[in-house]
C-alpha cells in the first residue's frame, strides 16, 4: 500500500493549497530548540544558579554554557515572528494567488514565524511529519493548513512546489538538511533558482564554509552566489521582493512593494 500512501501524502495538501488559492510559499526553517528570549532566559538563570551550587559538576556547568549560547540565539525567535508579521501583511496581496508562510510546523522559529503572521490575523501553513519521538504542530499554525506527513520525500516536495524562498535560520540537522537540499536542487537546476537567505551571518559563517568549499575546488565560484545572509526581518522581506522585482517578476503589485507591506 505504500503508493497509495505516497499518493495520499502528496494529494491532500496539493488539494487544499489550491482550494485556498495559496500560489507562493515562503519556506522559513530554524531550530527547534530556540525559544522565544523570555522562556531562554528564565532557563539559564535556573541553570546558572544550579551550577553555582555544585561547581564541580562538569555537565552541570556544560549545560550552563549551552544555555548561555541559547539566549544568545533566542533573538533570532524575534526576527522570525516579525518576518512572519511582514509576509501575513501581504497575504491577500500578492499576485497571482496569496502569498503564504510555510514552516515545518513544530516549536522554536518555526512557532516564531507561524505566530508572526497569527500576530496580524493572518493564515499559515505547517508541513508537520510522524517521528518516533513525536513532533506536535505549534498552536499558531492555521488549522486547516496543519498537515502530517508520513514521508519525508513528500513533505520536501510540498516544501518547494510553490516556494519563492527559503529563509533558513540558526538551527540543527533538519535545517542543514533543508538548506542542502536546495542549494543542490538550484546548483543541478532541477529547480529553478529562488532567494536563499541565511539568517545569522555570525552563525553560518561557521557552521557552513561555503568560501572554504570554494577555495578546495568542492563549487564554483557562482555557487556561492545561490545564497546571501541578512539579519533583519525588514532585510529579509525586502531581498526576497528585490530579487523577483528584477527579475521581472514581481510578488506584490509596485504600490504594496514600495512599503515592505509593514505592519502597524
Amino acid at each position: 500500500m505504500r503508493g497509495v500512501r505516497l499518493m495520499l501524502d502528496y494529494l491532500k495538501p496539493q488539494t487544499l493549497l489550491n482550494e485556498h488559492d495559496v500560489a507562493h510559499t515562503i519556506a522559513v526553517f530554524g531550530g527547534t530548540r530556540i525559544p522565544e528570549p523570555a522562556v531562554a532566559q528564565r532557563a539559564a538563570a535556573e541553570l546558572g544558579a544550579a551550577a553555582a551550587a555544585k561547581p564541580r559538576d562538569a555537565e552541570l556547568q556544560r549545560r550552563r554554557d549551552i544555555a548561555r549560547h541559547v539566549v544568545a540565539n533566542s533573538r533570532y525567535y524575534d526576527v522570525a515572528r516579525q518576518f512572519g508579521r511582514l509576509v501575513g501583511t501581504c497575504g491577500d496581496k500578492a499576485i497571482g494567488g496569496r502569498i503564504m508562510v510555510m514552516t515545518g510546523g513544530g516549536p522554536g522559529i518555526m512557532e516564531a514565524a507561524n505566530r508572526g503572521t497569527c500576530d496580524v490575523g493572518a493564515r499559515s501553513i505547517g508541513l508537520n511529519i510522524a517521528l518516533p519521538h513525536e513532533q506536535y504542530p505549534n498552536p499558531y499554525v492555521s488549522p486547516d493548513l496543519c498537515f502530517r506527513f508520513r514521508y519525508f520525500a513528500m513533505r520536501k516536495l510540498h516544501f518547494l512546489l510553490r516556494a519563492r524562498a527559503l529563509v533558513a535560520f540558526p538551527g540543527g540537522f533538519g535545517t542543514m538538511d533543508e538548506l542542502f537540499e536546495v542549494l543542490t536542487l538550484s546548483q543541478t537546476r532541477k529547480m529553478r533558482p529562488v532567494p536563499v537567505i541565511l539568517v545569522g551571518e555570525s552563525y553560518w559563517r561557521r557552521a557552513f564554509d561555503a568560501d572554504f568549499l570554494m577555495a578546495e575546488g568542492m563549487i564554483e565560484p557562482e555557487d556561492r552566489d545561490l545564497f546571501w545572509y541578512a539579519e533583519t526581518a525588514e532585510e529579509i522581506w525586502r531581498d526576497i521582493l528585490l530579487w523577483y522585482e528584477l527579475k521581472g517578476e514581481p510578488l506584490l503589485p509596485s504600490d504594496v512593494a514600495d512599503e515592505f507591506c509593514r505592519p502597524p
